[in-house]
């Protein structure tokens, strides 16, 4: 069982989401406006549909909290679906009288056949409901909370748009974080930026949609998150797990990912610097080349994970597909749909990686209050140091 841990409830067209997040110590100074920000930068970035311009997303503290500050109990979260509205019948929870028009014709590369075949539905909306992306915003207030702690600690978190329909940044050695979340595609690079709008310009006449990568980076992180001794305890396969859960993401790297494959070992390790070159803090290395992950554990140096996002399944010109009733070919079925979700989907992966720390931040320092976790991480810093040995 996790330290952190949360559950999301809620279908695309439903009434909204609910979250339920547990093990957060008490004593947390937590408000809505500090969830509210992460909620807005998930709803922007270029090449979002429709349903972004009905909703405005906003969480809403039910529980868990008092007074401004948290009591160490489950915490509960509501967003509103305002598009509820418009699905009121067709998403009902009573049974209603008039007929409701099925969903048959399968969407390639989405949940629709295997979810309909495995829990015995005639009817692909049953499936498509819970495996819409919309459940991304649940996360997203999860992890909202998530940094909250984290920020208590001095972690930060940060995600950018790599690339978008072939179209690849050239990230610069020091990224201006503020300038990233201004640009319409969350680019550090100006006219990679330029050319990937571009990109999705010239998809949207097509009826297509395009995909591309974003990099997650986390700073603050001390060494010693994670462990060696089990598979499910190391924090680089507890994060790709992660990623790799959320909607669309196929693929994860961490540091240099897939480009260090084609490079010598001399090249990729990470020298660790002697104590005269560690500028102020312990344990350094001369590169961060495997994204600040080494053995299963965090190793001091930022944390950076990178990963792929597909292309959406739901295209505005369809692909061939087949009726789930007759087996027969038809055209896919399409509802409003984005072209591109890549600038939004670095903001959930940002909040699956907060989350994920948290929960190795609390089964390591973990205590019922905060001033407790803040003790037990204290001591341990005083612990880092080189290891002196007396005969």
């Amino acid at each position: 069982m996790g330290q952190f841990r949360f559950l999301t409830a809620g279908e695309s067209h439903g009434k909204g989401l609910t979250m339920v997040i547990e093990g957060v110590p008490a004593g947390l100074p937590l408000a809505e406006a500090d969830i509210a920000p992460d909620l807005a930068r998930r709803q922007g970035g270029y090449g979002r549909g429709g349903r972004m311009k009905i909703e405005k997303d906003h969480a809403e503290i039910m529980s868990g909290v008092r007074h401004g500050a948290t009591l160490g109990t489950p915490i509960a979260l509501w967003v509103q679906n305002r598009d509820w509205v418009n699905w009121t019948e067709k998403m009902a929870i009573e049974p209603v009288e008039s007929e409701i028009e099925r969903v048959t014709r399968l969407r390639p590369g989405h949940a629709d056949l295997p979810g309909a075949i495995k829990y015995g539905f005639d009817d692909v909306r049953n499936v498509l409901e819970r495996a819409s992306a919309r459940e991304t915003a649940a996360r997203v207030a999860v992890g909202a909370v998530a940094k909250r702690l984290l920020a208590e600690f001095g972690i930060g978190f940060h995600s950018h748009t790599l690339s978008i329909g072939g179209v690849r940044a050239d990230v610069p050695e020091r990224i201006d974080w503020d300038a990233v979340e201004e640009d319409p595609v969350r680019s550090a690079d100006r006219v990679a930026g330029e050319a990937m709008v571009a990109a999705i310009n010239a998809a949207k006449p097509d009826g297509d949609t395009v995909g591309g990568e974003v990099e997650v980076r986390v700073s603050g992180v001390p060494m010693g998150l994670g462990s060696h001794v089990h598979w499910d305890r190391k924090l680089d396969g507890r994060i790709a797990q992660a990623i790799c859960s959320i909607n669309a993401f196929k693929a994860v790297g961490f540091g240099l990912g897939f480009e260090g494959t084609a490079m010598r070992g001399s090249k990729v390790h990470d020298v660790i610097l002697p104590v005269a070159e560690w500028r102020g803090l312990p344990w350094r290395h001369a590169t961060n080349n495997h994204g600040g992950i080494e053995g299963g554990m965090s190793t001091g140096e930022d944390i950076v994970v990178r990963a792929a996002v597909k292309p959406i399944p739901t295209l505005a010109h369809p692909l061939p597909s087949v009726d789930l009733d007759t087996g027969e070919e038809v055209l896919a079925h399409y509802e409003r749909s984005d072209v591109c979700v890549v600038p939004a989907a670095g903001v959930v992966a940002e909040a699956m990686v907060a989350i994920v720390i948290a929960d190795a931040w609390l089964e390591k320092f973990g205590g019922d209050t905060l001033p407790e976790t803040r003790a037990n991480y204290t001591h341990y810093l005083t612990t880092v140091g080189p290891r002196a040995r007396s005969d």
